[in-house]
């Protein structure tokens, strides 16, 4: 294609995000009403359907959409959990959450108040990677009590030094919520952890004092 001028280029551009946006989202779309859509609001003509009826529509089929992925991704994942509890290595807990040691750390484990400095990948159950601070090349600290529920079981469990495969399901992970596009709701999730440091927290005004009576 060859564009003429910088509205054009715009233009490609906008209809680019658009088309974009659409495809990464969630709702299936009829390409020929779509681009009747955009011809009508272009051109000024009215909506054939009204904004409170459009409002009204539109939550209602996000909310049944989201429940249909909420369904699928909460059956996916049970299955995916009943099958890999079977596999060598994998420890389940009576959480529910599975954990197989890669390498053993020698250090201490921490408590749930400690904050821990930890390197991780996080994975949907298809292997898709979402997030990692390996692939940022920084890792991460954070309170062991401040993350999701998985998480915080897992680490309590974790020597220093160990990295450890993290198979969490959907109610120790964010449940119905939706963290991100990348995570949809009842999503099992995946991570490997290494647990790189653990640092106690500081000590209180209080706890100072008693210690200077003593």
């Amino acid at each position: 294609m060859t564009f003429k001028n910088d509205e054009d280029k715009i233009s490609y551009i906008i209809g680019h995000d658009i088309a974009s946006g659409i495809k990464n989202g969630e709702f299936k779309i009829n390409k020929s009403v779509l681009i009747k859509a955009l011809e009508d609001g272009l051109s000024g003509k009215e909506s054939e359907i009204n904004q409170q009826d459009s409002q009204a529509f539109l939550q209602k089929y996000v909310t049944e959409q989201q429940k249909v992925r909420s369904d699928k991704n909460l059956k996916e994942g049970e299955a995916f959990l009943s099958k890999n509890k079977a596999e060598k290595g994998i420890v389940t807990l009576a959480s529910g959450l599975q954990y197989k040691v890669i390498t053993e750390g020698k250090g201490a484990k921490p408590k749930a108040t400690d904050t821990v400095t930890v390197n991780y990948e996080g994975t949907l159950i298809n292997g898709k990677v979402f997030d990692s601070s390996y692939q940022r090349g920084q890792p991460v600290s954070f309170p062991v009590n401040g993350v999701i529920k998985g998480w915080t079981e897992a680490l309590q469990l974790m020597p220093e030094g160990s990295t450890w495969m993290l198979y969490i399901p959907a109610n120790l992970a964010y449940g119905t919520q939706s963290p991100s596009q990348a995570i949809g709701p009842n999503s099992t999730l995946v991570f490997k952890v290494n647990l790189v440091s653990i640092a106690k927290p500081a000590p209180t005004k209080t706890a100072e004092a008693e210690k200077e009576k003593k």
